[in-house]
């Protein structure tokens, strides 16, 4: 059990919670009456997600090896198994190395421009590692753009278009959860072995930067629910039931890293935070809930 906690650390498995943003594609597409789906197409779907945890495992090995003596040296991420020489380096290369080759050619046997769109989250990871992340502003962009190829690569696996609407909100949730995190650790870590974009952060830019990513996510899905084409497509005006619900976790959030100081780990907190998880199975019981009646 412990070897089993050690090796799910080091794979970063709770983040594996972001990949949830492929099967986007697909839950807005089972609405969709001018799509047909098949459990095959869900399958597929929930195999691009699987793919895409392979692949963002395989980059966090490569970072924590790079950034192992850095690591060290901050108060969370010295417990993780490269930093803290639970797992030496050559094997943990290896096995990063196994999980990329499996995403890739998973990706490929799913749907080929799959692969292209892995390719591109992993040249993207690339350079983000290599310089990138010390750049103010351009880091979270780049993990915000990341979140973007996730949604777009649930659409290329199942074949159907994603709507732009979703492309942006999903662009601007991503934004607003990279500028929470740094505004935790530039109040809370500066100077403790944090990344080197700090510098570059002001804690007063970095409210103004929440409050309009976090207004832009929720305008951005509130014109999504309303906009003709959405109506069209599902057959039905009351998908903007589920705005209350937007509202609600965006607000929680908030709370939570104003308050309670805890916008460090976003996929812990969707995790462990029962308002949080509350308020999303009651925003997919009512999205399920619209299509029902409809």
């Amino acid at each position: 059990m412990s070897a089993l906690r050690t090796l799910l650390r080091l794979l970063r498995a709770k983040h594996w919670t972001k990949n949830a943003v492929v099967l986007a594609a697909f839950v807005f597409a089972y609405g969709d009456q001018q799509q047909s789906l098949t459990l095959f197409t869900a399958w597929k779907a929930i195999l691009a997600a699987v793919a895409f945890s392979l692949l963002s495992s395989a980059v966090y090995i490569f970072n924590d090896l790079r950034d192992a003596p850095q690591d060290r040296l901050h108060p969370i991420k010295r417990r993780r198994p490269i930093a803290a020489g639970t797992v030496q380096p050559l094997p943990a290369a290896a096995l990063a190395l196994g999980l990329l080759v499996a995403a890739l050619w998973g990706a490929w046997r799913i749907e080929p421009a799959l692969l292209l769109v892995l390719g591109s989250y992993l040249l993207l990871q690339v350079v983000y590692t290599l310089g990138l992340k010390r750049v103010p502003l351009v880091d979270v962009l780049v993990i915000s753009v990341g979140f973007v190829l996730r949604a777009l690569a649930g659409g290329v696996a199942i074949r159907v278009p994603i709507s732009p609407w979703l492309l942006v909100c999903t662009m601007m949730l991503a934004l607003f959860l990279a500028l929470c995190k740094r505004r935790h650790e530039k109040v809370n870590l500066a100077g403790r072995g944090t990344r080197d974009a700090l510098d570059g952060y002001d804690e007063r830019l970095l409210d103004l930067l929440i409050t309009m990513t976090g207004t832009a996510a929720l305008v951005c899905y509130a014109l999504y629910t309303l906009w003709p084409e959405t109506v069209h497509k599902f057959g039905t005006p009351w998908l903007a039931a589920t705005i209350p619900f937007v509202v609600f976790g965006l607000f929680r959030y908030m709370d939570l890293v104003y308050r309670q100081e805890k916008g460090d780990r976003p996929e812990q907190l969707l995790l462990t935070d029962w308002p949080l998880m509350l308020d999303v199975a009651l925003y997919g019981l009512a999205v399920l809930g619209v299509l029902a009646l409809r």
